[in-house]
């Protein structure tokens, strides 16, 4: 095992402070999102449950509209070169991420369509009446929830992966993986 002296570096390369705060924001409203959408999906129909599917849509909808900022911020701006690890692992980080950015725009997505599909509007924080993208239909209502729901298990169960990977990289291999998604000011790097 190396010595961390000579690998932990609190002066090394790090995200960006936006990165920073795009990455623990989404994390924190997909948790939320995904804790009230198993809560709700037991509750009986009442206004209670009708104020927590709302809940559940605006983030949703708030987790859609961030994770497009990240990405142009992600374009627009170079993160830290990845650590060095095996070839294997560089290849399943890649693509864990790239499932990562997709499942944050395709499970909102999906939940708005069955929305719309189930003949219930999105209503964004209450005020803005998002469009509906496809006509109400039972039959494809159905198709789309069985989706949205396999879909959620999905960034659950990658999200877990991710997770678990980065305290690996913290704890065993003693690399800059995590600490460089902890820092909140980056030597040299734009904010």
């Amino acid at each position: 095992m190396p010595d961390s002296s000579t690998i932990l570096s609190p002066d090394g390369p790090a995200y960006t402070r936006t990165a920073v705060a795009l990455h623990w924001l989404i994390a924190a409203l997909i948790a939320v999102g995904f804790a009230i959408g198993l809560v709700v999906s037991d509750l009986p129909f009442s206004p209670q449950k009708l104020r927590w599917v709302a809940y559940h849509k605006w983030i949703g909808v708030t987790v859609f509209v961030l994770a497009a900022v990240r990405l142009l911020w992600r374009l627009t701006h170079r993160p830290p070169p990845w650590v060095a690890m095996p070839a294997w692992q560089l290849v399943a980080a890649k693509f864990s991420h790239a499932l990562l950015y997709t499942l944050m725009f395709v499970l909102p997505l999906l939940g708005w369509l069955f929305s719309s599909a189930a003949g219930v509007p999105v209503v964004y924080l209450g005020l803005v009446r998002l469009p509906d993208l496809v006509a109400k239909n039972k039959a494809l209502a159905d198709s789309l929830i069985e989706m949205h729901v396999n879909c959620a298990w999905l960034l659950c169960g990658i999200v877990a992966v991710h997770a678990a990977a980065a305290l690996k990289h913290h704890f065993l291999d003693r690399d800059d993986t995590l600490r460089r998604m902890l820092r909140w000011t980056a030597p040299g790097a734009p904010r």
